[in-house]
Formats: C-alpha cells, structure tokens, sequence
C-alpha cells in the first residue's frame, strides 16, 4: 500500500532556490569547484555582539517556551524601531514573531484567504508567494512586469488586475529577485488603487536595508494616511544581519491581524527558538554598523557584477537598486546548443550552466519570468571573478 498524499502537497512545486542549492552542494562534497550563485543569504559571519547576545542568553537560561507570539521585549524592540525609522506609530501587540520572514508570510495568507481569494503577485516574484497562496486555498494572479520599466508593477497594471475576488496585494521592496526598489511616487500611485479597492497589501520589506546609493527605502505603510491599517508587513533579521539560520522574522500588522497570527502560530509551531530571539534583540537594539559594512561590500561587488554583465554579449539586466541579485535576460541564447545540448528556456540555461561550468544559478521560470536568470551577488569577489570568467566561457560556446 502506498500513503496517498494530499492534493495540496501533490501541486506544491518545490523551492528552486533551494532545489539549485542543493544541487551544488552535491557536486561540491563530489569533489567539484562549485561556484554558487543560487541561494539568497549574505555570505558573512552573523556579527559578533549578537552571537555574545546568544551565547549570554544560554547562560541565563533562557531555553524554555516563550509566548507564542515572541518575547514582549523583542516584539517591543520592533515596534520601537518601527515608528523610530517611519514616524507611524506602532505597537507590541502589533508584531508577531515567527521561525523566518518565510514562515510570516505563511502566518499572513493563512489568516487572511478564504477560499476563491485572489491574490496579485507582480512578476517577477520570489518563487514561495504563489506556492503559500495555493496552500491557503486561494489563486494566485500574476502580473507580469517588464524589464524596461525595472520590473515595476504600475497603478495602472493594478487597477486592470482587480476583480470581485481580489483581496490581497503582495508586494517586495527592495525586490527579490530582481534588485528593483519602488520610489516613494511609485508607492503613492498604487497605494490610491489600494484604498480605491478596499485591498490589503503584504509589503515584504525583508531587504529595508539593503538599498544602494541613488535609491531609498519606502515602507509601504507610510506612503498614504490610513494606509497602515491596509498593510501586512513582513520582515527579519535574516538578511540584513547575516542570520539566514537563527530564523527570526515578523509581522507588523493591526490588531487584530496579529491576533489570529498568534493564535495561528500558537497550534503550529509554539515559540520561535528562544535563544534565536534574544540574538535578534541584540541585532534590532544594538549598533548597525556592521549592516552599513555589508552593504558597503555589496555595493562594490554589485558594480563589479553591473560591469560584468554590460561585458557580455546579447544579455541585458535591470537595475539593481536593493537586495543582492542580478536579474538578467539571456533570450538571446535561447535555441542555441551548448556542447551539443540545445537551451530552450531559462531552466535549461541554468541547467547547462552548472553541468558544464559548475555556476549554479536560479531559472527566472521559478520567478514567473522565463527568459531570466538570477545569480546572487553575496558571494566573495574572488567567486564572482571566477563565476563571472566561467560564464562568458559558457556564452562563448554557444552555436
């Protein structure tokens, strides 16, 4: 007798940014030089006073159950940092801490989705929006966005996506995986379509930090009165603190959003890891100079790549305001042969790429955007020379 699985887990397509991973991983412990691109997480050591807050944090104990929703200081500490940084006030009671900036997206579309909800997810999109919408029994609609406008929903392109069914709005700033960052303008046009609506938008804000100079940072919240009491924020400390493992993200919403996200959270998964949540105290009260460090780096590492890429031939990328990832279009080269192996799509690019070079990339298809490859900058720069020589050689091969 086989165990029949749901229909649910039966149409869920797997992560292709951790799919890609993995697959390095294997040729890299075979024994191969891999150089990889694929994943999306700083390539830093987690900064030092939040692993002295981890450590002292398992000397006092604090390695019991928390409240479901998080410790009151943390949750505090967000609040505080919240209406520091945007001028709208906000409260404890309106964060709910959870295991990952991933896990609080899938708090919010479970509370939030009925059945036969639609959600607007503009592409191109991190690759589990469309994936959690399905699981709360809700459609995903994409949007498609164009490279010539950076990948950028407009107001317009909104207010045709609605129906009766639509509830929800998801939008990324700066985005994943495409670098864009929505200027403040931006953000007021479709915060007008928003409150013409009645819609609730999910404002992923994971990268706020990451933003390079030219460009800054809006939450989305703050772009119009009352438009706080519309919006669901995601963000964590996983980016912008070099702590993609210890887990920890949250949710800034009202009330009583955030109630049924705790009480949610409380038959799923109880706390977020204790000790993960007093590291992230230390990340949101102690000094960022280690974030103005890394980014620092990135930039000089997202010229290079910029420079890199305008060196190749026939491809063609948009502008990297935020984030770490280059987002680039390669459909000149589809129907060429590689080595004898025909590319016909963005799958089978990144595919011969890391078969024939060892560079593992992610397919822009998992994005909703087929034609695009993204290749995360948070690596070294000798990876990315390195990365980068073996790319051209690919491109150089093609016939």
């Amino acid at each position: 007798m086989t165990i029949e699985l749901s229909q649910a887990i039966q149409a869920l397509a797997p992560s292709a940014t951790m799919a890609m991973g993995n697959a390095a991983a294997e040729l890299r412990a075979a024994g191969q030089s891999v150089i990889d691109f694929s994943m999306g997480e700083p390539d830093f050591d987690t900064p030092a006073h939040i692993q002295q807050a981890a450590l002292t944090a398992l000397r006092e104990g604090q390695t019991h159950y928390t409240p479901a929703a998080g410790i009151m200081k943390l949750r505090a500490a967000v609040a505080d940092a919240y209406t520091q940084a945007h001028g709208i006030p906000c409260e404890a009671s309106q964060v709910v801490i959870s295991c990952g900036a991933k896990h609080a997206l899938h708090n919010a579309f479970t509370v939030l989705l009925n059945d036969g909800d639609e959600v607007l997810i503009p592409a191109p999109y991190w690759v589990s929006y469309a994936e959690q919408v399905k699981l709360a029994r809700a459609t995903p609609v994409i949007v498609s966005t164009k490279e010539s406008e950076n990948f950028k929903l407009s107001a317009e392109q909104l207010d045709a996506a609605c129906t009766n069914k639509t509830r929800l709005l998801v939008l990324c700033s700066p985005s994943n995986p495409t670098g864009t960052v929505y200027a403040r303008e931006q953000l007021t046009a479709i915060a007008e379509v928003v409150q013409r609506r009645k819609l609730t938008v999910i404002s992923d804000e994971i990268y706020e930090y990451l933003v390079y100079p030219g460009h800054e940072f809006h939450s989305f919240a703050t772009v119009a009165p009352g438009l706080e009491d519309q919006t669901v924020i995601v963000n964590g400390v996983s980016k912008s603190f070099a702590m993609t493992g210890w887990r920890i993200g949250w949710t800034i919403a009202p009330k009583n959003v955030s109630a049924g996200i705790a009480k949610l959270q409380s038959q799923e998964t109880s706390n977020p890891s204790s000790i993960s949540q007093f590291a992230a105290l230390a990340a949101i009260e102690g000094s960022k100079d280690c974030v103005k460090d890394m980014v620092a780096e990135f930039t000089r590492r997202k010229d290079y790549v910029a420079e890199r890429l305008n060196a190749l031939p026939n491809v063609s990328h948009g502008e990297m305001g935020g984030a770490f990832y280059a987002f680039f279009n390669v459909r000149n080269y589809f129907g060429k042969s590689f080595r004898g192996q025909t590319v016909k799509n963005s799958q089978d690019f990144c595919l011969e790429l890391l078969r024939q070079q060892n560079v593992a990339t992610v397919s822009g298809a998992a994005f909703g955007a087929d034609g695009f490859v993204r290749a995360s900058f948070a690596a070294s720069m000798e990876n990315l020379r390195e990365g980068y020589d073996r790319l051209a050689r690919f491109l150089a091969s093609a016939e």
